[in-house]
């Protein structure tokens, strides 16, 4: 089988920006549907319909659930990794805030059937103990505050659990 392309969107004659897909053929069997098919959308490629709708698709198969990400959501992935998972340099990469950031890889993690919480580390609880040490280093608060926040923090974060 020759190399596979994406399927256009713009007709080159008129530039009509919605074209339809008219025959869809089995690379493996060679057998062969007519009619009219919207392109897959991105919520729902790598989804099959009819009997086989719990098996995975071949590409789901290799690329997990990364199939059924939008074309946004796949380039908030490659900023998040090329930025080694480090959500402040997302941040100034993006132009967004923290909470931007949090959301979009939660809406990430839901359209690839993870729950977002899910074995997620306490970052929250993380964050608050690096700004109490940070306010110590910096002269902000003295050892024993830092002691009581700690402690407090600590409580809380037990409290939520």
């Amino acid at each position: 089988m020759g190399q596979l392309w994406e399927a256009p969107t713009v007709c080159s004659v008129c530039g009509h920006d919605h074209l339809v897909i008219t025959r869809l053929r089995c690379p493996d069997c060679g057998s062969a549907v007519e009619g009219e098919f919207a392109p897959p959308r991105a919520e729902s490629a790598g989804r099959r319909s009819g009997p086989l709708a719990g098996a995975p698709a071949r590409g789901e198969a290799r690329y997990g659930g990364l199939t059924r990400l939008s074309d946004e959501q796949l380039e908030f992935v490659e900023v998040f990794l090329r930025c080694r998972g480090v959500i402040k340099n997302v941040e100034d990469m993006l132009g967004v805030s923290y909470p931007t950031v949090k959301g979009r890889l939660n809406a990430v993690l839901e359209a690839m059937g993870l729950r977002a919480d899910d074995d997620a580390p306490p970052v929250e609880e993380r964050r608050m103990r690096h700004e109490i040490l940070n306010d110590l280093k910096n002269g902000r608060i003295t050892t024993d505050e830092a002691h009581e926040l700690l402690a407090r923090a600590q409580l809380l974060a037990e409290d939520e659990r």
